[in-house]
């Protein structure tokens, strides 16, 4: 299928190491990253890679735009041997393409494109974006005419550099179920664009399984988030992201077999509170444990 170029490219490797005898390359969660703003120890890039690494992690995923220089990411990743599986779009929340003013998306666009270059010159395959922002004053239609239109202008660049629009899924009161997201992606008729799916994000109002089914092999990446009902319900919403991953709702054996069943095989990047080495040994070990089921 067209998307599974992707995800073939983006981290379908045999991992030496083995859970209770399980390989964890023989599951769909496969390879391990992490946002770079959870690493919080204090050193150069190449210390906080070096860190990572030797705690588990197989890559990294940057923001972009952001203050770090790349030539030093490269030497860093090189040096280290360690992956960048892709960027984060960092001005999607601040400068939305769903935005009415045509100079604020025209600033979202600008940022892809050079977050395009970037990401192929570190070695990634895909950039994820926030596709835009429903609210009182922009209206789901608006959103969806506006954001369509900017992305059909990214798709060239895309295309043209080999890197893939990873749209996620978050609260943005915008793609709130899954039928609207395969329309949304199958508009554009490209191979270019997918899904980013972040598996928390999905907890307050459905079920990720169920979403993994309905995009099928549109997904290129997988976030690795965890979602409490319970602590929704009794302290609110966002409460119910405080919790360790493996110990809220997310049913993660149901997530496996979804993802298997649609052949997924690759990334998963942690976007939990990050912290010092303890704290990223302890997520590094919750994923595995995750992966394993």
């Amino acid at each position: 299928m067209i998307r599974r170029d992707f995800i073939k490219s983006s981290g379908a490797l045999v991992l030496g190491a083995s859970l209770g005898g399980l390989h964890l390359a023989d599951q769909p969660l496969n390879k391990k990253s992490l946002k770079y703003g959870m690493i919080k120890v204090d050193g150069s890039v190449e210390d906080k890679f070096a860190l990572v690494k030797s705690l588990g992690f197989d890559g990294v995923e940057l923001d972009s735009p952001s203050d770090l220089d790349l030539a030093e990411v490269i030497r860093a990743r090189d040096k280290v041997g360690i992956q960048i599986p892709g960027l984060v779009n960092s001005l999607h929340w601040s400068s939305p393409l769903s935005d009415p003013d045509p100079g604020v998306r025209k600033k979202c666009a600008d940022s892809m494109i050079s977050a395009f270059d970037a990401c192929k010159k570190l070695g990634g395959t895909t950039v994820l974006l926030v596709p835009g922002v429903v609210k009182k004053e922009v209206s789901y239609k608006d959103a969806w005419m506006r954001s369509t239109k900017e992305i059909e202008k990214l798709i060239p660049k895309a295309e043209s550099t080999g890197i893939g629009i990873a749209i996620e899924n978050v609260w943005n009161n915008f793609l709130i179920s899954p039928v609207e997201a395969v329309n949304f992606l199958d508009q554009f008729q490209s191979k270019s664009i997918g899904w980013y799916m972040d598996i928390g994000n999905i907890v307050r109002y459905g079920w990720p399984e169920h979403w993994i089914e309905a995009l099928g092999d549109r997904i290129m990446k997988v976030d690795i988030k965890e979602y409490s009902r319970a602590k929704q319900s009794n302290e609110g919403i966002w409460k119910g992201f405080d919790v360790k991953l493996g110990d809220g709702d997310c049913d993660w054996n149901a997530v496996n077999k979804a993802l298997k069943s649609i052949g997924y095989s690759g990334w998963g990047s942690a976007e939990v509170p990050g912290g010092d080495a303890t704290r990223l040994k302890e997520i590094s070990d919750r994923m595995d444990t995750i992966y394993a089921l």
